[in-house]
């Protein structure tokens, strides 16, 4: 269990870091911006000038969704989104920014592909960058929110902004880091915001017991017969975020490493989304 851990807090540190170099080498030099709360630092930054770096005014921005996700969420999933928050603050202000290419193709390509493997490893391992990723899960944790809505206004204010101020070129242009870093977030964790996991067990009490202690879900248990084996056998069947995936994969090895287990898309949810 503390190998685990320890080996989440290198991950989380690994995707800061990935996602400082992204920043500083690629998208910061080019005027290109990320998404979310990141890019909103960087046009912030950009109005501000030296008053405020990026780093700085990254981790202003996520000090009172921190407080509501410690709140609302949980301590362990925010305790290590806010290390990831910090880290990559810290790393902003640390690593120089450089221009690595005069190519702003290349810049918003490149930035957008290693900022998102530094999201994606950590989203995979049950933490997220901050920002829109915990108001995700906070809205999630409250009521069945729509919140691809909120991603959407954030990002289309960003670049609209960004080509206000800068020219519509370095709009576009961050439209295709948004792009890049999409598809491969998507390749490493996956695009969908809420999943439907099928758990078929033999040990249902004990299954049932561990999702409840730690995730907030209700839960659908179905009779299930092994085909092969006519084993009498129970179905578990749960409707998940994304970003609760790492904590249901880790429950289920625990309880009963021989369960089987279908993940599938969640194309909508009717009714609540939530264990009252």
């Amino acid at each position: 269990m503390v190998w685990l851990e320890t080996k989440k807090i290198i991950i989380v540190l690994a995707g800061a870091l990935l996602n400082a170099i992204a920043m500083n080498f690629f998208l910061i030099p080019a005027n290109v911006y990320a998404s979310g709360f990141t890019g909103v630092a960087q046009l912030l930054s950009g109005m501000l000038g030296s008053f405020a770096s990026t780093g700085i005014l990254l981790f202003i921005l996520n000090i009172p969704v921190t407080i509501l996700a410690w709140k609302k969420v949980g301590k362990s999933f925010t305790l290590y989104s806010f290390i990831s928050v910090f880290s990559m603050s810290l790393f902003l202000e640390l690593i120089p920014i450089i221009r690595l290419s005069g190519d702003i193709l290349l810049n918003a390509v490149f930035g957008g592909v290693i900022a998102a493997v530094g999201v994606g490893i950590t989203l995979k391992w049950g933490a997220s960058t901050g920002g829109m990723d915990i108001i995700a899960m906070v809205l999630s944790r409250l009521k069945d929110k729509p919140v691809g809505t909120y991603f959407f206004t954030l990002n289309a204010i960003i670049i609209i902004t960004a080509g206000v101020l800068y020219g519509w070129e370095k709009a576009l242009y961050t439209l295709v880091t948004l792009y890049a870093s999409t598809r491969v977030i998507d390749a490493i964790h996956t695009r969908h915001e809420k999943l439907t996991a099928m758990i078929i067990t033999q040990k249902q009490d004990e299954m049932k017991k561990a999702i409840h202690d730690r995730l907030v879900r209700g839960i659908t248990i179905i009779p299930a017969k092994g085909a092969f084996t006519n084993e009498t056998k129970e179905m578990l069947m749960i409707v998940i975020t994304r970003y609760e995936l790492f904590d249901l994969e880790r429950i289920i090895k625990e309880v009963d490493p021989n369960a089987f287990t279908n993940v599938v898309q969640t194309a909508g949810v009717f009714g609540f989304f939530r264990k009252d």
